[in-house]
């Protein structure tokens, strides 16, 4: 074995900065970080890559690198047979997407870690997720028996192989003829509707993901479809989820997903995309039901990412460990008897009225997880218990940060702060939102208008993806709608005209997920489907239709329509795997609406117009002259003024704020 590699020697990774990498910086196995330096080994040594793909708050990554990667027999299996290099797929998400869909085309379940291996030249030839250790020796053993005994079937395996990843792409970009109709749209709707769990909500499945575009699609949805049914699924299912262990009551913010039904156990992570998301969902979703406690959700959870995932620069760390001690959850879970000691006759009863502490709430190992009973309820006694324990667990060991910043994760929680301002007020909100922004404008944008990746240790690294450019331009629309700084909305246009500079097009108006500087690894990787995150080009199709109507881009709004066809067909039969192409079929079928506020009072009167959901309604402000299209003849310096459209057809313009809201209760259907 290499002797920069024996115990207590690091490896090539301790000059990284991703703490996923660094976690494997002191392994036996002489890791590589993704870079030419491996490949060159891989290609002049004739040795498989084994491509392994994780992230830091991964709860089974650590497990696989305890069992395997730390022991000396195995890493010597790896360091002998292959050129192994470690991969942080939140640093490089185009390639966890490369090497996850060649696991999905040979017949795999997705997930991490995710083990690949690969010819020299990065071509895969075989994969999967979590191994233990025995099964793993076996599948170092077979896989480097097949390259060196049979190497013309490899090659040619491979050959085929990466050409179905091709393919997967290709068959994507195929544009229907036929445009969607509100019947499609209603048997997406019917189809998705027997998969709910009209007993705990959200799917009738384990585990269940918070999946925050899922649910804004669905509340826009039923508001703008007035469907009573769907509007009670999301109320129900958003109460569920607040009120399981999946949120964390003491503390605020949501886990990863719940690994049962009842929203009752999580997987302990804690994903700042995730938070940002559902800022966003449950800030539109008081606006929409009017509960309070969403707006207090939205509140603990602004507060636990500032108490915990804020940089003293700004920007915002991207997750939380599931692990802590070594043991998953340890952190978050109480037994009896430390809930006693800790509190007094009267606030344990009150615990036990607010929470399940009985067998709904046991978990195991004479733990419990707080789950409440009564989610309506709010008292500044529950509040004060809640900071009593959320003392004491601080001084806890606390679960490891993954302290990089990504900059696609910051604009999410940037624009579920405006969504909070935007929808509460909140002047605190707003301040943290612009702090933020600071940080990715002074540290993540480079001089010539791109964008950076990542951010560690004082530098920005890897060039931008296409989620960060539309992220970023989401966050800016967010936050001009919020404020009505015309500042946001320029800014905004022009990150999307450096994002169509420089992002290949995939055809039909889709674009690929890296830009030329990226390169072309095996095959060029796009995304259409919607998961957890939104796809690039979902998101793309969406910024351009609202832009096209602020700035008068008909080109951009025709071609938004366009890329929403190439994936017609997969909307409809499966719409929660595309809710956020949904998003976009909602404002092109069901007739939309925007409203033009001009004049001196038209801040203020725009929020008073606002305040009821009116999810199909698109809101533009100025009090003074501006650049923006959509205000050119129409400011008048001593008059607020009133302009509402459908589809491109305008009322007269009133000064009568009253025509104006019996217009929208009229029309919009809330």
């Amino acid at each position: 074995m290499n002797n920069s590699t024996e115990k207590g020697k690091p490896n090539r990774l301790i000059d990284e900065d991703s703490p996923y990498l660094l976690q494997h910086a002191y392994n036996p196995v002489e890791w590589f970080p993704w870079g030419e330096e491996a490949i060159s080994r891989a290609k002049k040594e004739d040795k498989l890559l084994l491509i392994s793909i994780g992230y830091s708050a991964c709860h089974w990554c650590h497990v696989m690198e305890h069992e395997s990667f730390e022991d000396p027999l195995t890493a010597e299996m790896m360091n002998d047979k292959f050129i192994c290099v470690k991969v942080d797929r939140e640093e490089r998400p185009d390639i966890d997407q490369l090497y996850m869909t060649a696991v999905h085309l040979m017949g795999g379940r997705g997930g991490w870690p995710l083990n690949c291996f690969a010819l020299p030249d990065g071509r895969p030839v075989y994969g999967g997720t979590y191994f233990p250790k025995l099964q793993w020796q076996k599948v170092l053993k077979q896989v480097n028996d097949l390259y060196t005994e049979s190497k013309a079937e490899v090659l040619d395996y491979a050959s085929r192989l990466s050409a179905g990843i091709q393919q997967t792409e290709l068959f994507k970009i195929k544009v229907d003829p036929n445009k969607l109709t509100l019947n499609d749209l209603k048997i997406c709707m019917d189809h998705w509707a027997e998969m709910f769990d009209d007993d705990e909500g959200g799917p009738n499945k384990a585990p269940k993901f918070p999946l925050p575009n899922n649910y804004d699609y669905l509340l826009r949805y039923a508001f703008i479809a007035n469907d009573d049914r769907i509007k009670k699924h999301v109320q129900f299912t958003l109460d569920k989820m607040a009120a399981g262990g999946i949120y964390d009551q003491v503390g605020g913010g949501f886990s990863r997903y719940s690994t049962d039904i009842w929203w009752k156990v999580p997987h302990f992570e804690k994903m700042l995309y995730d938070n940002g998301q559902l800022l966003s969902l449950y800030a539109n979703a008081f606006h929409g039901f009017g509960k309070e406690r969403y707006r207090e959700v939205c509140r603990e959870t602004i507060e636990f990412t500032k108490r915990e995932l804020l940089s003293p620069e700004g920007g915002f760390y991207s997750a939380l460990d599931a692990d802590s001690e070594g043991v998953e959850g340890k952190f978050y879970v109480w037994t009896i008897e430390e809930l006693k000691a800790a509190l007094n006759t009267e606030e344990f009863e009150l615990l036990n009225v607010m929470y399940f502490i009985d067998e709904k709430g046991f978990w195991e190992h004479d733990y419990y997880i707080l789950m409440r009973k009564n989610f309506e309820s709010t008292s500044n006694e529950l509040s004060q218990l809640n900071q009593k324990l959320l003392k004491l667990r601080s001084s806890r060991i606390r679960p490891g940060l993954d302290d990089k910043i990504l900059l696609s994760w910051n604009a999410m929680m940037l624009k579920g702060l405006a969504d909070c301002y935007r929808v509460f007020g909140n002047l605190d909100d707003l301040n943290l939102a612009e702090l933020n922004l600071q940080f990715i404008e002074k540290e993540m944008i480079s001089s010539n208008g791109e964008l950076w990746h990542s951010w560690k240790n004082g530098a920005g690294k890897i060039d931008g993806f296409l989620e960060d450019y539309v992220w970023l331009i989401e966050a800016y629309i967010a936050l001009y709608q919020a404020t009505w700084k015309e500042s946001y909305l320029i800014k905004a246009k022009l990150i999307t005209e450096k994002t169509l500079e420089i992002f290949p097009e995939a055809g039909s108006g889709l674009l690929y997920f890296t830009s030329e500087r990226h390169g072309e690894w095996v095959a060029r990787q796009m995304e259409t489907s919607d998961n957890v995150i939104p796809a690039s080009n979902s998101m793309l199709a969406i910024i351009l239709r609202k832009l096209g109507i602020y700035f008068g881009k008909t080109d951009w709004i025709i071609r938004a329509g366009e890329m929403l066809q190439t994936v017609k067909n997969e909307l409809i039969g499966y719409g929660p795997g595309y809710s956020n192409w949904l998003n976009l079929a909602l404002s092109d079928l069901y007739p939309s609406f925007e409203l033009v506020v001009t004049g001196p009072n038209a801040i203020e009167k725009s929020r008073e117009i606002s305040s009821p959901f009116y999810p199909e309604l698109l809101v533009a402000a100025a009090e003074k002259e501006s650049d923006i299209p959509l205000f050119e003849s129409r400011i008048l310096v001593n008059e607020t003024i009133y302009y509402l459209c459908r589809q491109s057809v305008c009322d007269r313009p009133t000064e009568d704020i009253e025509e104006i809201k019996f217009a929208l209760r009229s029309t919009c259907r809330s």
